[in-house]
């Protein structure tokens, strides 16, 4: 919703667009669902680490067909997307080996990149569900189809991929390496 706002630019805030509402409506889901650091520590503990990552992994291995999928598409679209989400899922694993591996030894490091986390996850799952559109829209494109439509959907899946989901690797390095500048600070020095 950010970046809508930011296409319509100052437009974006003026009602006749609609992008503010959906930006406003997308801002009180925090507060309704309460804070974003509660559902990601609850991403880490009892989504990833009560499990040591099974489920999460049973995701990724999802993920990973589609990924097959995609490499048997010739479109420019569906490999732009293919090389954005494979990284993205791979550091996703990394991160899953990561919590489900030093929760109980180093809990301060795991839950201080536990918002990260949740951003990546939210942005594979994301990117994950656009590229399963990519592959229905370029069948049903080729089937005469609601062909514009189709184009519309390849086109949204290659931009996010290309803009949102090639930032899931540098997620990564916060969550996996970046506890040490998160905890560094005494808390009286806040």
């Amino acid at each position: 919703t950010s970046l809508g706002v930011q296409v319509h630019g100052g437009m974006g805030f003026i009602e006749e667009t609609g992008a503010a509402q959906y930006y406003r409506d997308a801002k009180i889901l925090t507060i309704y669902e309460g804070t974003t650091a509660i559902q990601a520590n609850d991403l880490v503990g009892r989504k990833t680490a009560r499990d040591g990552g099974q489920t999460a992994k049973a995701i990724a291995a999802q993920i990973e067909k589609t990924e097959a999928e995609l490499a048997r598409s010739s479109s420019p679209a569906a490999a732009a997307v293919l090389k954005r989400l494979k990284p993205a899922r791979e550091a996703f694993i990394e991160v899953v080996d990561f919590v489900a591996g030093q929760t109980k030894a180093s809990p301060n490091a795991v839950f201080a990149g536990s918002v990260p986390y949740l951003m990546l996850a939210g942005n594979l799952v994301a990117g994950w569900q656009l590229a399963r559109s990519l592959i229905i829209a370029e069948d049903l494109a080729s089937r005469s189809v609601d062909v514009d439509f189709m184009q519309a959907k390849t086109a949204t899946a290659r931009f996010y991929a290309e803009h949102i989901l090639n930032k899931v690797p540098g997620l990564r390095d916060s969550i996996v390496d970046g506890a040490e500048s998160v905890t560094a600070l005494p808390i009286d020095m806040y």
